[in-house]
């Protein structure tokens, strides 16, 4: 990473972990509980540099990621898998390895700031099968994974295809691999 990055994590392990292989700034949270000093500290950091989110593939985390995408416009995020974060019945980033925090970082992504026309609607999901369909969330994993989205019901990946600004077409040429 050659620009400046802080990386926001959700607790102090987390940031033990990365720090053996990543050289960037670390911010974390402490759990669940962001802060408006924590939503200041990181705007005011995003002035200077780019902003990773880094948390855990869990509901916490997802709503840690959500709440911090939803009050600090044009965040970068990144998402390890949970298959590959699971160590001793625990779920997380500090439970990850270190090719899977390399993988999620090389494959972040940004939403987009902007208001965009909505090119995929909840009827294309019934239509390719992503919802409504007994094989909807394997189908819906293989997307997410496609397009590095972490992991989504329904709901959430139609926003964060459409904030993207991914088309129909793009997701019908992933399933068709599939099907």
């Amino acid at each position: 990473m050659n620009k400046k990055y802080l990386i926001v994590v959700e607790g102090k392990t987390d940031v033990d972990f990365l720090s053996k292989f990543i050289t960037a700034d670390f911010y974390s949270v402490n759990g669940s509980a962001v802060s408006e000093k924590d939503l200041d500290f990181i705007k005011e950091y995003k002035k200077k540099g780019g902003v990773i989110v880094l948390t855990d593939p869990d509901f916490p985390g997802t709503k840690i990621r959500n709440y911090l995408n939803g009050n600090i416009s044009g965040l970068e995020n990144a998402y390890v898998r949970k298959e590959f974060s699971i160590k001793k019945h625990k779920v997380g980033v500090a439970e990850s390895t270190k090719d899977e925090v390399l993988r999620a970082l090389k494959n972040k992504i940004k939403f987009s700031e902007n208001k965009i026309e909505h090119s995929v609607t909840i009827q294309d999901l019934y239509s390719l099968g992503l919802i409504g369909k007994n094989n909807s969330s394997s189908l819906r994993k293989i997307v997410s994974e496609n397009f590095h989205l972490g992991f989504n019901n329904a709901k959430s990946l139609l926003k964060k295809l459409n904030m993207l600004n991914i088309k129909k077409e793009e997701i019908e040429t992933v399933l068709k691999n599939v099907k």
